[in-house]
């Protein structure tokens, strides 16, 4: 089945797995450092512990996602006895502005903005953002960021924050993620119409989230998939 375009002012999106191709940039940053202190990992293996490690910070107190990344590095290196440097902690604290954007992100969304205004809600820092912003040359019509909110997903208040800003009813807004443990979840509880973007399809496990067998109203495999269901044709 696919979402009805006439039944939405306003698609949410969770950036980072979605829009971001975060997996792939967490591998490039996070593996070289784990391999220069005799860690050898596969990725999936790296990924998982990533998803956990990051989970279990985001759910104590708030820090901004630049000291999560730092807090993951470090709680590697006490799992497998070694101490990253000053300059690797910045490093990878710093990596999101490297992240590259899936390949038919950009496109998408300057498709999809033809029809819908534009939301993110994501769990990162303002100026990490802005490093993303940049590399998609898209201007949304708002962002939210955990930075702001003072939370991370999968906590409800994010949607929360979200739904009492964004000027619409909760009924015309549709949320499109891929993680189902930070997003797809919450939507769930709070009666938020969503989009399950499958972007590890054929692939085990549920890479760097945690996973879910909470079912999405719509699934699709990628955002350009999602903008040819609303009829839409992205042009790369």
């Amino acid at each position: 089945m696919k979402p009805d375009a006439s039944q939405f002012d306003v698609l949410t999106f969770d950036c980072y797995g979605t829009i971001i191709d975060w997996e792939t940039g967490l591998l490039r940053t996070l593996k070289p450092t784990l391999v220069a202190h005799a860690v050898s990992l596969s990725d999936e293996d790296l990924l998982a512990r990533y998803g956990e490690l990051e989970a279990g910070i985001q759910a104590g107190a708030f820090r901004k996602y630049a000291d999560v990344l730092a807090s993951v590095l470090s709680g590697f290196g006490r799992e497998y006895d070694f101490e990253p440097s000053a300059q690797e902690v910045l490093d990878f604290s710093r990596s999101v502005q490297h992240w590259p954007p899936f390949a038919d992100s950009a496109a998408a969304l300057k498709a999809l903005q033809s029809k819908f205004r534009l939301v993110v809600l994501s769990n990162i820092d303002d100026d990490l953002f802005e490093f993303s912003r940049a590399q998609l040359g898209v201007t949304f019509d708002r962002v939210f960021t955990a930075q702001q909110i003072g939370s991370y997903k999968p906590s409800l208040r994010n949607f929360q924050y979200m739904l009492e800003r964004v000027g619409v009813p909760k009924d015309r807004i549709l949320h499109v993620a891929q993680g189902l443990f930070h997003d797809i979840v919450p939507t769930r509880a709070l009666g938020i119409r969503n989009v399950w973007v499958n972007r590890r399809s054929g692939r085990p496990g549920s890479g760097a989230t945690l996973g879910s067998d909470v079912k999405p109203d719509f699934e699709v495999p990628d955002l350009r998939s999602l903008a040819q269901a609303f009829g839409l044709d992205p042009k790369a």
